[in-house]
């Protein structure tokens, strides 16, 4: 026989008063309209809560590494370029705040092609059902020259395609990550999965060039890495090359006994993948440390962080 549910009754439920209950929310975080007046006053406006608050918080850890001359170092994918933020990054290396960047194959590529050319991204779709996806021949031949020149003076692949921009007459140069980088003579490191970038298909390809530039980069990153005790890491826009790098990276420092904890790692993506979650935002602080996911499309998040960072430095 099935058993039969009477409704239940709730005519004895206990409650209590509101003003005994602790909430998370309350009127002293909340937002207010801003109408007009400066960045500050509008970061002021924003409600103290969440990723607001997180936004607020990454802000101060970076201006905080940048008064006590900590490392800054902005891991990336190659989206943040392809939605306009060089500029935006340029400016932050040239001032001091970032101090090192690091980025997957696909960065030099629309790198490249922004100082050459003033335009990168082309349609997959099309491109692809034409045979013709990946082969602009300027951007193979330039860039392979470059790894090939710089690894046999014995640069890694940042180093050797920011100085081949800066050495070359391209019109837009001052666009470049990486030829500023090589500019201001920071770290610029490239890590390289072969097969997953376009100049990988070209003849001119070198694969012992490619992959000894990319080994010095990683034993380069990695010496940064050791340095980053109270110093910020930001993941921008990459889902799987620069999270798996950077744990890599914490590992082989921690090995080798360097102090590598109480630091502030922070990703930045408009969807929080799995790498992302536990080799940025999770595993490397464990040990001591604190981490934000700010969620949210790079092209409004980090002018966002930049803008309130360049406020809060006056």
């Amino acid at each position: 026989m099935k058993k039969r549910y009477p409704p239940l009754s709730f005519g004895k439920v206990k409650t209590r008063p509101l003003s005994g209950r602790k909430s998370k929310a309350s009127l002293e975080k909340f937002g207010s309209p801003f109408e007009k007046g400066s960045f500050s006053a509008f970061l002021k406006s924003m409600p103290d809560m969440l990723a607001a608050s997180d936004l607020r918080r990454v802000a101060d850890a970076v201006v905080s590494a940048k008064k006590n001359r900590k490392p800054v170092v902005l891991g990336m994918g190659a989206h943040p370029i392809k939605v306009g933020l060089s500029p935006l990054i340029i400016s932050l290396m040239k001032k001091g705040v970032i101090t090192a960047v690091a980025m997957n194959g696909a960065c030099i590529v629309h790198d490249f092609e922004v100082s050459l050319a003033g335009c990168t991204s082309e349609d997959v779709d099309a491109e692809l059902c034409k045979g013709t996806f990946g082969m602009a021949r300027e951007t193979g031949r330039e860039i392979n020259l470059a790894i090939k020149q710089g690894v046999k003076k014995g640069k890694g692949i940042g180093r050797a395609v920011g100085d081949h921009i800066l050495a070359r007459k391209f019109p837009h140069k001052d666009f470049s990550i990486l030829a500023s980088a090589s500019k201001l003579d920071i770290p610029a490191t490239v890590h390289v999965a072969i097969g997953a970038d376009i100049i990988h298909m070209h003849p001119s390809a070198d694969g012992a060039a490619i992959g000894e530039g990319s080994m010095r980069d990683f034993r380069l990153f990695s010496s940064v890495i050791a340095g980053l005790r109270g110093g910020v890491y930001i993941n921008l826009g990459s889902a799987v090359i620069m999270p798996e790098v950077f744990l890599k990276a914490i590992a082989v420092t921690r090995n080798l006994n360097h102090p590598v904890k109480d630091f502030t790692t922070v990703n930045m993506d408009f969807i929080q993948h799995y790498r992302t979650r536990e080799n940025v935002v999770r595993r490397p602080v464990l040990s001591g440390g604190s981490s934000y996911a700010l969620t949210g499309h790079h092209e409004i998040m980090f002018p966002l962080l930049a803008a309130a960072v360049m406020e809060k430095l006056g």
